[in-house]
């Protein structure tokens, strides 16, 4: 699964929970950016926990 943040190629490897939209499928990336939202919850996917070390 791609990452849904539009422009990016990566693989998802985190589910970000979203209180005030739907949650999305983020690449490590985005997640650590992302995920830095108040309220904001990351979720690792548990197939792609390698991808976090990038």
């Amino acid at each position: 699964m791609d990452c849904t943040e539009s422009d990016c190629q990566r693989q998802a490897a985190v589910e970000l929970h979203v209180p005030w939209d739907e949650n999305r499928h983020v690449c490590a990336a985005h997640a650590r950016v992302l995920g830095r939202q108040d309220g904001v919850v990351a979720d690792p996917l548990p197939d792609r926990g390698d991808d976090l070390l990038e």
